[in-house]
């Protein structure tokens, strides 16, 4: 066909539909063959790798002879299943397919992905050219994309003088570059100054690779660390010897799980997507559990997402180029939220309509570009999430409840207070029964019982939770403690303190990556006033 016909064909086909094909293509010419799978695997496949596919992520359905089956979660693993190294040494095979999973509220999703998996001998030149490939994948999309490379067994150094009950939470307060929780963490496992200060160090550390790498090369990494190091240079090199290097940043918030990765991790971004649309890595881990020889790298792009990316008019593109110029903050309602707005104030991030007596949403300074507009406490998560809002003031109560997938960068020490479980002044627990909770928080709440190995019957409740246990609805409580005074004159009284609550500022991960000179300007001068 010629290029002039095809490429007319390309342009008037959906973007999911465009990109897929192009991709095809860019797999195909760097010698990888298309897999092709069913829906359905044996349900065995996926319950013995828990951490790799959650279990309740699955949706299963039992076959004609009353085998359990599953709709397929996850390509990767069908890929390893497939491979057979007595047979070849190396595999080299891409995918378009879709994937089924479970949603929290009781709902399911079909997910497009397209991607690839490099499996069995594998050398350094070859895992780089995957990486290649994911930076031109994301380049098929748009020019204006970013990838991010971190790795797993330099993370595994920096933690492992960590004790192995504190690694996952050290991991998570890292990927999500929040160094108030690394502190924390420091202080109740003993973890020593100097070690702490280097995993905030790695933490915080962001930017290209040519300022990034000699960063790392001056922190004190044991002899395995450094030979990580040398691995994601080489890796960098590589990338920048074709001409993607520009592209190229360091980002230690992208962790994975231990039992299976332990090299390369990479994620891929691009402009008007909130959260990442490429994810990929080393996971010999994977190969081993499933009792095959070598090592294996690959990556999925989630297709779905393009479809928010549809050309808009002209007038319409630049309106939403000029603002996507502004840092768009989300303020919770209320006294909370006009204290946070204080310190922005104090820091030149002022919109005088805020304080006047008026029902706007949204305030814009022009001059700074930036723009606030108050939410619900409950909704900053979302708003930030979703990429509305850049950066929100949220508290770690709502944080803890919802998880987000953001950064948490900054304590505002705003807003201290508890979260407890509470209750009658006489109350004693009666193990043999099952516990009555209410609370507006059923997540923290069961989070905290399930480690107390402690039967539950949650009562959600949006207001006046005291009222609960009081009336008998409910044995204890689990909510938020300021002075007590609640508590104290309805004869409650808190029986065990679960976490401290505090206010911290929340960065979408995107808007973290696109807007990151103007969003560090905002934070170092934010840090100064707290």
């Amino acid at each position: 066909m010629p290029k002039k016909d095809y490429r007319s064909i390309l342009d008037n086909m959906e973007i999911v539909e465009r990109v897929d094909l192009e991709l095809r293509n860019l797999y195909t010419k760097y010698g990888y063959s298309r897999f092709k799978m069913g829906k359905f695997e044996e349900y065995d496949l996926y319950s013995g790798t828990r951490d790799f596919i959650p279990t309740e992520d699955i949706i299963t359905v039992t076959g004609q002879k009353g085998k359990l089956l599953a709709l397929r979660p996850d390509l990767t693993l069908s890929i390893v299943k497939y491979f057979r190294p007595e047979e070849k040494s190396r595999e080299k095979l891409f995918y378009s397919e879709n994937i089924y999973r479970a949603k929290k509220d009781g709902t399911y999703s079909e997910l497009r992905q397209t991607g690839l998996e490099l499996l069995g001998d594998l050398n350094e030149e070859e895992v780089s050219r995957v990486v290649l490939l994911a930076a031109l994948s994301l380049k098929t999309i748009c020019n204006d994309f970013v990838l991010d490379i971190s790795h797993m067994g330099l993370l595994q150094e920096i933690v492992s003088s960590v004790p192995q009950e504190g690694k996952e939470d050290v991991l998570l307060a890292i990927s999500q570059k929040n160094t108030s929780a690394i502190e924390k963490l420091g202080q109740e496992y003993s973890i020593s100054l100097e070690e702490i200060n280097t995993i905030k160090a790695i933490a915080t550390l962001y930017g290209n690779y040519k300022d990034a790498l000699p960063r790392l090369k001056k922190m004190p990494l044991t002899t395995k660390g450094k030979e990580y190091l040398l691995e994601i240079e080489k890796v960098c090199k590589f990338l920048a010897a074709n001409k993607v290097g520009s592209k190229v940043n360091i980002d230690f918030s992208i962790v994975n799980n231990m039992n299976y990765y332990s090299g390369i991790l990479f994620k891929g971004y691009i402009p008007g997507i909130f959260s990442g649309i490429l994810s990929g890595g080393r996971y010999d881990g994977v190969m081993n559990h499933m009792g095959k020889k070598g090592g294996a790298i690959g990556f999925a792009l989630y297709l779905d997402e393009l479809r928010n990316l549809e050309m808009e008019s002209p007038a319409a593109e630049n309106q939403n180029n000029e603002l996507d110029q502004y840092i768009n903050i989300a303020l919770p309602k209320g006294r909370l939220g006009s204290k946070i707005y204080d310190l922005f104030d104090k820091c030149g991030y002022s919109c005088k309509e805020i304080k006047e007596d008026n029902r706007k949403l949204v305030f814009e300074n022009k001059r700074k570009k930036v723009r606030f507009f108050w939410v619900k406490p409950a909704d900053v998560t979302v708003y930030v999430e979703r990429g509305t809002a850049d950066i929100g003031a949220c508290g770690s109560d709502i944080i803890g409840e919802y998880t987000p997938d953001v950064y948490e960068v900054l304590d505002l020490k705003k807003g201290r207070c508890t979260m407890a479980v509470a209750g009658k002044k006489d109350f004693k627990d009666d193990t043999s029964k099952t516990l009555r909770v209410a609370t507006k928080f059923p997540n923290i709440a069961r989070g905290y019982f399930e480690r107390e190995s402690r039967n539950i019957d949650i009562i959600e409740l949006h207001g006046s939770i005291e009222l609960a246990p009081v009336l008998n609805m409910s044995d204890v409580i689990v909510d938020i403690v300021e002075t007590g005074k609640t508590l104290r004159e309805n004869n409650l009284e808190v029986i065990k303190e679960i976490l401290p609550i505090t206010t911290g500022l929340i960065v979408n991960k995107s808007s973290f990556r696109f807007k990151n000179q103007r969003i560090m300007e905002l934070l170092k001068k934010l840090e100064l006033e707290v």
